[in-house]
């Protein structure tokens, strides 16, 4: 069988083997644009955490560099909606940034992720005791 066969009704058609194949190159570089993104996110959540001072996050080792992505990415939507884009002034940023410090708990910034950045405040303002670190969040 060659790598194109034509079926009884002329149509040409990819072989399976070709096709798995194809399949497979398709995945791997997928997930190697995957691997590559998620690097970059990382390395832009780092520098931004350390830019502007926040701390660490506490979890499960699996869950750390998710929840510094997690946010950072919605830090930088809710500053966009609120400051650039709306009627914040950077003394209302600099308080909800203060409350942001507090919650250290990689999985509340996780299980937030999917939210909407005008929502951030009250987000951070309903966070249990147990999303909070027991550091002193105030530098």
């Amino acid at each position: 069988m060659t790598a194109l066969d034509r079926t009884r009704s002329g149509e040409v058609k990819i072989s399976t083997g070709c096709w798995k194949a194809a399949r497979n190159a398709d995945s791997e570089s997928k997930e190697e644009w995957l691997a590559t993104k998620r690097a970059e996110e990382q390395e832009a959540a780092v520098a931004w955490a350390q830019q502007f001072g926040m701390p660490q996050l506490e979890g499960p080792e699996k869950a750390l560099d998710w929840g510094e992505r997690s946010r950072h990415q919605l830090m930088t939507a809710a500053y966009t909606a609120l400051v650039a884009e709306g009627t914040w002034d950077e003394a209302d940023w600099a308080e909800l940034e203060e409350k942001a410090r507090a919650v250290t708990r990689a999985g509340w910034w996780i299980d937030q992720r999917e939210a909407d950045g005008t929502d951030l405040l009250e987000l951070l303002d309903v966070a249990g005791e147990a999303d909070r670190g027991t550091e002193n969040p105030f530098r």
